[in-house]
């Protein structure tokens, strides 16, 4: 087993990181990288992703990328930590392992605090269980385990919530009840959102690759309508675009064909480039910030750190309404898309409260 620590790596973001951490393991196959973005307002926290990733440079990136957004992300959700992120390379159906997973919780453990890790693509409340034999600075386990369980559920609530202030900004009412609401992707997080947008009266369009997922809304739901793809789910009549899949959702090609006028879903890092949320400002269409609509998970998970309660919880997911009103507001203030309005304020917090702090150290 072996680590090297280096924060001089090549990639995007490199410069921004405090710390990356190659993990490696020869007898479990465990190839891993821990990445460290930011820990003015506290620890790290963030998923670890299990993927087959085709190169590790490959992995290097999407790691970079999604631990800076994490620090963002529980910024704004006006929680005290920053943002970290690790991923495990490898198919999680062939190599995931007790022994695998119980090797990286050694890793974790080795950051002594600076990193808090829970589940991602790929990874699940169990996992975190096998994890935190391993390591003290796990959340996301299971209810049996002490934890706080599936924080899909959350993630769901959050983004309902972030739909309910966009359509009140755009149409005049906090409610989609009577809007057509079309949905990439009903794993995790998607078939809790499915419930709450049944509930409040919205009509659903959806889509999924996996023919487990459709048969399951085939027999939960039979009054959603199922389309074969999301290129057909984005050309189709709906008035809101949810995606809940995997990032890059939104690009050049994908902002010209919908025919949404808000977007709103809980997939990471949806903007394919930047100038895309310029593109989407220039269409008309609004755009509920991902890592803000999203926060629901981590919510759940960091309330884990001080003894689960979910209903304390639920409240602090609430806020995401009121938070996503306020970003629609400073962004109409200072002329600039929600996307920019959400990294100012998130900015703004770690600039405020994190001078305070300083690096952290446990």
């Amino acid at each position: 087993m072996s680590d090297k620590t280096d924060n001089d790596v090549s990639g995007v973001f490199a410069h921004d990181h405090e710390q990356v951490v190659y993990c490696h393991d020869e007898e479990t196959g465990l190839k891993a990288i821990i990445a460290v973005h930011n820990t003015l307002l506290g620890p790290g926290l963030g998923g670890t992703r299990f993927f087959p990733y085709a190169t590790e440079q490959e992995a290097l990136t999407d790691v970079l990328r999604l631990s800076r957004g994490m620090s963002y992300k529980n910024a704004l959700a006006g929680l005290d930590l920053g943002g970290g992120k690790a991923v495990i390379i490898g198919d999680p159906g062939e190599i995931k392992s007790e022994a695998l997973l119980r090797a990286y919780g050694r890793f974790v453990q080795s950051l002594n605090g600076r990193y808090y890790t829970a589940c991602d693509v790929g990874t699940y409340v169990q996992d975190m269980d096998v994890v935190a034999r391993e390591s003290e600075f796990v959340t996301g386990r299971s209810v049996e385990a002490g934890g706080a369980g599936d924080s899909s559920v959350l993630t769901a609530y959050g983004v309902f919530q972030g739909m309910r202030a966009s359509a009140e900004y755009l149409w005049g009412a906090p409610s989609l009840a009577g809007k057509r609401v079309g949905i990439s992707g009903i794993g995790k997080v998607g078939r809790y959102l499915v419930g709450h947008l049944i509930e409040d009266g919205a009509a659903i369009v959806a889509t999924d690759p996996y023919e487990g997922a459709i048969q399951w809304l085939r027999d939960n739901y039979a009054q959603v309508e199922i389309v074969s793809s999301t290129e057909e789910l984005i050309t189709s009549e709906i008035d809101v675009y949810a995606p809940c899949a995997l990032g890059g959702a939104l690009d050049d090609t994908s902002v010209a064909a919908l025919t949404a006028k808000i977007v709103c879903g809980a997939a990471n890092n949806q903007l394919a480039h930047a100038g895309v949320e310029k593109q989407l400002e220039a269409r008309g269409i609004l755009y509920a910030p991902d890592y803000l609509v999203n926060s629901g998970g981590v919510i759940q998970v960091a309330d884990e750190i001080q003894g689960f309660d979910f209903e304390r919880a639920k409240r602090r997911a609430s806020g995401i309404f009121d938070t996503t009103r306020r970003i629609y507001a400073l962004a109409a203030e200072e002329g600039v898309p929600p996307s920019v309005a959400a990294d100012r304020l998130a900015e703004r917090r770690m600039r405020d409260v994190g001078r305070l702090r300083g690096v952290y150290l446990r």
